[in-house]
């Protein structure tokens, strides 16, 4: 077995290439411990609009849960299934970016994933949701709108599953049974990645609760309330 040899015998472009990545890793160790300080200050805005609009939404969807009207109790389904996930994401967004242990970076990293990846867009916003806004009398452009804005979400699921399905399988399903698959698949895992994949989950949701927003208002009508109930009595 050969002696290892010092740094100042090895060649000068490995020493370069070694100094070159202990102040990459110094940087980067600063940079996160910036982060960690400063982005729950960035976030804060953030996090308290969407616990309220949660907390709003979630009262809405109890209140319509078993209304005489459908089409208002399902977009507030809809709506508060989207705001679960994105209060999950946010969660777990802060450590996955900043937090000192690179497992429990990456760890957080495969929660956010989990969460884009598993989530059924069809379940709750297929059918119904047409259903819904034709019940409430939505004009024909805000129909479109509030499609093409789901249409935003399942993309980025696309993207999701094209991209990190062996991911999901190996490191957050546990389904391979060859545990260095599992470790290799974890150490490998580009956390940059996973939350840029996050953040269009963000803006997607975001655009939608817009949508919501003008859904709502245009069902706000008496003509929509007395569709939405004579429906309700003859069920």
């Amino acid at each position: 077995m050969k002696p290892k040899r010092r740094l100042g015998e090895l060649p000068k472009a490995a020493v370069q290439r070694w100094w070159r990545f202990k102040i990459r890793n110094l940087a980067r160790r600063v940079s996160r411990a910036r982060m960690r300080r400063k982005l729950p200050r960035l976030e804060r805005a953030r996090q308290a609009a969407l616990r309220s609009t949660f907390e709003t939404v979630k009262c809405y969807a109890i209140k319509n849960e078993n209304g005489k009207f459908k089409g208002m109790s399902t977009l507030f389904n809809i709506a508060l299934y989207l705001l679960i996930a994105d209060r999950d994401i946010q969660a777990a967004k802060i450590d996955a970016l900043t937090h000192p242990d690179e497992w429990t970076r990456k760890l957080n990293a495969r929660i956010i994933l989990l969460t884009i990846y598993e989530w059924d867009a069809d379940r709750v916003t297929g059918r119904e949701l047409k259903d819904a806004m034709e019940l409430m009398l939505i004009p024909d452009e805000l129909r479109r709108e509030a499609v093409e804005a789901l249409r935003a979400l399942r993309v980025i699921q696309r993207k999701a599953n094209k991209k990190f399905s062996f991911v999901r399988n190996a490191i957050i399903a546990h389904r391979d049974p060859n545990a260095l698959v599992q470790y290799r698949a974890i150490r490998d895992l580009n956390v940059d990645e996973v939350m840029a994949l996050g953040v269009e989950f963000f803006a997607a949701i975001e655009k939608f609760v817009s949508v919501h927003m003008k859904l709502m208002h245009a069902g706000n009508t008496f003509q929509s309330y007395v569709r939405q109930w004579s429906a309700a009595t003859k069920a």
